[in-house]
């Protein structure tokens, strides 16, 4: 759905050239929620405004749903934004316009429907982001939940294929974020949207995304399915923001566990392995003894995970990792 060739972005500041983002390859497949995590100055903010040419490229080729949009006029741009729906870190709402009115703006101004069927698309709008009672209301008047939905339902007035999440949830609170996600999450299954959404925040990216690339300046670092690259961080920046969600010190490098006899091993266990009784079956049939050195289970979107670090000793160590394999389980040896 969306393809960077060789795009890069550089500001003039003081007479120099300041590079915001290296020259990169990049595909968002059609269909998918697609996260970018960094760090403030990343570049992610920069990357997400390239897709709809709010910010100019400054080299490099940007096709979206097969249009070359850096070849696009002025004219050909507007068009192609129509199919483009963006929602912002805050809100940025018409505080003098009504909710039913800053959702019908996008409509009014691309002028090609009647007052009556623009009238008949806000109902429905408001309907769909479970706002339909607040209609009337004025910006002031709701929570940052519900603005955040009036955002949302705005940004899907001109019926676009893909929506562009700048922050979308960094604004608000735990419970109203997860509600936020789920809104998004039905979005994207029911209507097929393309979502490309950036954060600050991990545990965002776990539970919605697809896919995930981490941003370090200006250079996507790290991408992949987010069950990979959230069990398996392989990029120091990557495995920053699993400690930081985590709050786990097992991916701290140079852990070694010294003071802990035995062969040191991470299970990674995805869908229904994570709550199959593997453990005990294997050691009873292998003879191993084993220690839970650290551990967690949770879910990475609608698919069920876990990790467990142990120390094996005793009994048939080898054949209690191949059992395990078979079983499904990822087995990575820490310590021999």
């Amino acid at each position: 759905m969306i393809e960077f060739h060789d795009v890069h972005k550089s500001y003039a500041v003081n007479g120099q050239s300041i590079a915001a983002l290296q020259s990169m390859q990049l595909k968002v497949l059609r269909g998918e929620i697609f996260g970018l995590i960094g760090h403030s100055g990343a570049g992610k903010s920069t990357l997400l405004r390239l897709i709809n040419r709010l910010e100019e490229p400054s080299g490099g080729r940007i096709i979206v749903d097969g249009v070359d949009v850096t070849a696009l006029d002025a004219q050909g741009l507007r068009r192609f934004r129509q199919r483009v729906g963006m929602i912002f870190q805050h809100f940025n709402l018409l505080s003098s316009k009504t909710v039913a009115d800053n959702v019908a703006m996008p409509l009014k101004l691309a002028g090609e429907l009647p007052r009556v069927q623009i009238k008949q698309r806000v109902v429905e709008l408001l309907a769909r982001v479970g706002l339909s009672e607040h209609a009337n209301k004025y910006p002031a008047q709701l929570s940052g939940g519900q603005k955040q939905r009036v955002g949302i339902a705005r940004a899907l007035a001109t019926d676009p294929k893909i929506l562009l999440c700048d922050e979308a949830t960094s604004a608000l609170d735990p419970q109203t974020t997860a509600q936020v996600l789920q809104l998004l999450a039905e979005i994207n299954r029911e209507l097929g949207l393309t979502i490309v959404l950036i954060t600050h925040e991990m545990d965002v990216i776990r539970r919605v995304c697809d896919r995930v690339g981490v941003m370090d300046g200006g250079v996507i670092v790290e991408h992949g399915l987010v069950s990979d690259v959230f069990l398996h961080p392989q990029h120091p920046t990557t495995q920053r923001f699993v400690q930081e969600t985590e709050g786990d010190t097992d991916l701290a490098p140079g852990e070694d566990y010294q003071h802990v006899s035995g062969r040191i091993v991470r299970l990674t266990f995805l869908g229904e392995a994570t709550y199959a009784p593997l453990l005990g079956r294997v050691a009873r049939e292998t003879g191993v003894d084993y220690s839970i050195l650290a551990g967690r289970i949770g879910r990475i979107k609608d698919q069920a995970c876990g990790q467990l670090t142990l120390a094996l000793t005793g009994g048939k160590e080898m054949l209690a990792e191949q059992q395990l394999r078979a079983a499904g389980v990822h087995v990575e040896v820490l310590r021999p």
